[in-house]
């Protein structure tokens, strides 16, 4: 089940960025398909080059400036590992200003390195590559985000439910892992993948003094998925302050492990929790870390709950990586405990409340905080669903339902 099999929602998106910017850059998790993606683009007129090839990587980081002379197009993959050559570049696409020079991919998000985004401001277009998303692995196109904010329900297509939908979550995006025979060996890949990354990848980003500690601190994580965060908290059992966590955690987002869900706020509710969610981008790598499984989900469902709604947010990061405007993320909770697990506001200011349940029903109760998410938001409104395990669309009132999970790639 290799990468290169299914179609990838950006790929529209990045064929366009090469037609008229100087610099586009794919940026996204390792093995989540960037080189696949990126290779496809290369040419005799664009070479291809990767800093993970080690004689590549020491010309590059002895001298820059002269890997980058003469170079006409090129694609250069995992180029955070030599950040120096971002500036050469810079001073390359500054004297020949025609679009589609550099294809760059990089395995953090280089707009939090310092000085990247500042030497390639105005040049460069950042398009993110996640792992797999359902709708690539089923390829379908779903239309789940457009028929939202639309104020309509979506389609539902081809219902999954039950056990079929605790093992798409549990086996995650990734394509590498994907090709693996068992649930087992999919969660020996996680493991061995994590390792990678926290042994090697973290050094080309930071100098850390605990770096160590990394692996625990990501496994304490894990049980937090989906939860408010409390840097104190995370980082107490490991002997952390909260400057040190906040640290740390931050890496883990740059390494498109996890990401800062913030808080959605209006003027119209003055009491609000402020302090933002966090999720994981790949379910798989979660369920791997919390060593779940079809047969633990089975005797212990509750644990369900947080890891479906990491896999659903990642799921809605993926969709709004195809769409050309941009698509805001938040989460809603008062001080009453009235919560909207996930909250999307497109460039237009609509609203779309998303509220994820593991079970196979919904009530009146479920929808407390997207009613108020709604009462709140006014005409900006669009819709508010119940994500839930089941195979029917259950309109509750206008602009209200429960909607199978299974719509997000119809």
């Amino acid at each position: 089940m290799p990468g290169m099999l299914f179609p990838r929602f950006i790929k529209a998106r990045l064929d366009a960025a090469l037609a008229d910017t100087r610099v586009v850059v794919l940026s996204g998790p390792r093995q989540s398909g960037k080189t696949t993606l990126a290779r496809a683009h290369a040419s005799a007129n664009r070479p291809y080059f990767t800093f993970d090839d080690r004689s590549t990587l020491e010309a590059a980081r002895a001298d820059p400036v002269g890997f980058v002379r003469g170079l006409d197009q090129a694609v250069i993959d995992e180029i955070q590992r030599v950040p120096a050559v971002l500036l050469a570049i810079k001073a390359s696409v500054d004297a020949d200003r025609r679009p589609g020079r550099f294809l760059l991919t990089g395995s953090a998000d280089l707009m939090t390195l310092p000085k990247v985004a500042d030497s390639l401001a105005g040049r460069m277009t950042t398009i993110e590559l996640l792992p797999l998303a359902q709708g690539e692995l089923r390829k379908t196109e779903p239309e789940f985000l457009a028929q939202a904010f639309q104020g309509r329900p979506p389609r539902v297509g081809k219902r999954v439910v039950g056990d079929a939908l605790v093992e798409a979550v549990i086996a995650g995006g990734y394509p590498e892992a994907l090709l693996r025979l068992s649930a087992a060996r999919r969660r020996q890949w996680h493991l061995d993948y994590l390792h990678a990354i926290l042994t090697r990848d973290v050094r080309d980003l930071a100098q850390l003094d605990r770096i160590n500690d990394l692996p625990r601190l990501l496994r304490v994580l894990a049980h937090h998925s989906g939860q408010l965060v409390n840097f104190s908290g995370l980082g107490a059992p490991l002997g952390m302050n909260h400057v040190t966590t906040q640290k740390y955690v931050g890496l883990f987002a740059q390494l498109f492990l996890a990401r800062t869900l913030p808080p959605w706020s209006t003027n119209q509710l003055k009491r609000l929790i402020k302090t933002p969610k966090i999720h994981f981008l790949d379910s798989g790598l979660l369920a791997s870390l919390q060593n779940l499984s079809l047969t633990s989900l089975r005797e212990s469902r509750g644990k369900f709950g947080p890891l479906l709604e990491s896999f659903v947010f990642a799921e809605l990061q993926k969709l709004a990586g195809r769409e050309e405007t941009s698509v805001g993320f938040f989460h809603f909770r008062d001080k009453k405990q009235h919560e909207v697990d996930i909250v999307m506001e497109n460039a237009d200011g609509r609203i779309v409340g998303i509220e994820v349940k593991a079970s196979a029903s919904a009530s009146h109760a479920d929808f407390a905080g997207l009613r108020l998410l709604q009462a709140a938001s006014g005409r900006k409104f669009a819709f508010g669903m119940v994500l839930y395990d089941h195979d029917q669309i259950v309109p509750f009132s206008e602009h209200l339902a429960a909607v199978p999970i299974s719509a997000l790639w119809a």
